[in-house]
This record gives structure tokens, C-alpha cells and sequence, in this order.
């Protein structure tokens, strides 16, 4: 009885391995797919992607599979990596064609209103095709320069000059982060942006980890920081909403006041919570790459005297 107590697993043990590899394999060898593969079942390549890095883990597939497009399965998800100016190109031609929004289940659960997350998608069209087009253009962004030039002066006076040195990355994400507070939602208390900052990058800290919802891990980190994010914003609402009842000269003011108004096909509003996962996927969208943008900036005029000396002057 004992033997075979011992016998049992060392039987099951190589046939589950068998089992996975086989499920592995044939995940990976559809005529359909682009080349590469999808890693273990639930694990996929997470650990790869932990252990390489962002950069080299896709050098080395574009080296091994193909340089313009692989496959491969990251925070549980099956996906497609588009790589270089083809694969640029193609993605930023075919939005809402070939391509559509998409949110990782992962990133949906730290920061969405999960009953809403797909009506939020098509509302982010409607919201492009009815007013955000009118926001984005020249002469509406000339509006803002004088505000983003204030907020930027102001932060390298606090941030910036009082220092010999200073981290760039990270004072840039408190600027870009305060610039769409102020820009989206009119909110430039420096104790309130302080507060949504903390929350948020609870957030952007834990949602690109491995799915893991347990204590003390980044990801359980990150759902907790979405829910205090959220909170926030649903306040932040339903002041504005209360403040364009008693005041109609608010209306319109910024992204926040055109959401509360705008209206679908039946004339119906956007719920709070629908307007809640717009701004937090424009905040998503606005803050670590507009920081990056920035930082690589500043990083080759630093490294290219006789380029900054041209763009000073």
C-alpha cells in the first residue's frame, strides 16, 4: 500500500507534463497565427517577459520568429506583438477597421468598472467622432499652451531648480499626471492630484505584473489602487455634475464637462461609471508615455550639446 502511495504520483507526474506539452504545442502550431508561441498553459511567457525585460524579450522573438509580427501570451492573455515602422503602420491605419480597443482581462480588473468596460470601448468612439476631434485641433490646443506653459514653469521652480540633481522620469510622471488632472477635470489642488498620483500608481506599479490576486503581491496592489482611483473620480463626477446643475456656465469647460453631456444614438447620457473608465483610460493613455516621450528628450539634448544649443536658441 505504501509503494504504490509513492507509485501514484511518480506515474501521474510525466503524464501531466506529456499533457501540458501537448496542449503547448498545439496552441502554437495554428496555420492561422503569426509564428512563436504561447509559453505553458496559464503561466504563457510572463516569466520570460519578468526575467528579460520589455526590450530584449521582443528582440529576441522578432530574431527568432520573424521581425515584423509574433505571437506570444502575456498576463493571461493570447496576443499578437506588431513590430517595427510595417507593424506600426499597420495598427495606426486600421483602427476601428482590422483593429478595435482591447483591455487585458488583467488591466480591466485594477482598473475598471468591470459591468461597463465594453459600453466605455464603443462610448470612447463616440466620444472621438462627436467632440474630441473639436479638442485635439490646432486651434483648441493653442488654449492650452498657455496653461501647460505655467504648470511647467511652476514645476521646475518647485521640483527642478532647487536641486543639483534630479530624477527626470519621475518628476515628469508627477507633471504629465497633474497636467491631466488639471486639463481632463479641472482639478489642481496640489494635496487632491497628490492623493489620485498615490492611488494611480498603485495602479501602473502592479497591473503589468502576473495576474496573481493574492496579499502582498503587485497585482492585488494594483486592484486596490484602481478601487481608490475610482472612488475618486466618482466623487470628482458627481461634484462637476451637481456644480453644471447649479451653475451652467461650467458646462463645457473640459473633457470631464463635455462627457457629462454628450448623448448616444437615444439620447441617453453616460452613466458615472461609464464616464469614469474614460478618464481613467485616458489618464492610462496620457501618463507613462507622454513621460517617456519627454525623459528620451531631454536625455539626447543633454547627450547632443550642439542640438540643444540650436533648439535654446
Amino acid at each position: 500500500m505504501d509503494t504504490l502511495a509513492y507509485l501514484v504520483p511518480l506515474v501521474l507526474l510525466p503524464l501531466s507534463l506529456s499533457f501540458l506539452f501537448f496542449i503547448r504545442k498545439s496552441n502554437s502550431s495554428s496555420s492561422n497565427n503569426p509564428p512563436g508561441t504561447g509559453g505553458w498553459p496559464m503561466v504563457g511567457e510572463n516569466i520570460d517577459f519578468a526575467l528579460a525585460g520589455p526590450q530584449k524579450f521582443v528582440y529576441d522573438r522578432m530574431k527568432k520568429y520573424s521581425p515584423d509580427v509574433f505571437q506570444t501570451s502575456l498576463l493571461g492573455e493570447k496576443m499578437a506583438v506588431f513590430c517595427g515602422a510595417t507593424g506600426n503602420k499597420f495598427l495606426f491605419t486600421n483602427e476601428n477597421k482590422l483593429l478595435t480597443s482591447w483591455w487585458p482581462q488583467s488591466m480591466k480588473k485594477a482598473l475598471l468598472f468591470p459591468d461597463f468596460v465594453e459600453d466605455s470601448l464603443k462610448e470612447v468612439s463616440a466620444l472621438k467622432r462627436s467632440f474630441l476631434h473639436d479638442i485635439l485641433k490646432p486651434e483648441a490646443l493653442k488654449q492650452y499652451i498657455p496653461l501647460m506653459d505655467s504648470m511647467a514653469r511652476d514645476h521646475l521652480e518647485a521640483d527642478w531648480s532647487p536641486h543639483d540633481e534630479v530624477k527626470v522620469f519621475p518628476l515628469l510622471k508627477k507633471y504629465t499626471f497633474a497636467l491631466a488632472c488639471k486639463l481632463f477635470m479641472s482639478v489642481d489642488d496640489p494635496e487632491h492630484v497628490a492623493r489620485l498620483a498615490k492611488h494611480f500608481t498603485l495602479v501602473t506599479s502592479g497591473m503589468f505584473s502576473v495576474p496573481i490576486d493574492l496579499p502582498g503581491t503587485a497585482y492585488n496592489g494594483a486592484i486596490k489602487g484602481g478601487k481608490l482611483v475610482r472612488d475618486e473620480l466618482l466623487k470628482i463626477i458627481r461634484d462637476r455634475k451637481k456644480e453644471m446643475t447649479e451653475n451652467k456656465e461650467t458646462a463645457g469647460r473640459d473633457l470631464l464637462s463635455r462627457m457629462l453631456l454628450v448623448t448616444d444614438e437615444n439620447g441617453e447620457f453616460m452613466s458615472e461609471m461609464e464616464i469614469s473608465n474614460n478618464i481613467i483610460g485616458l489618464l492610462v493613455a496620457s501618463y507613462e508615455t507622454t513621460s517617456t516621450a519627454v525623459t528620451f528628450v531631454l536625455k539626447y539634448l543633454a547627450e547632443l550639446p550642439d542640438v540643444y544649443d540650436e533648439v535654446y536658441r
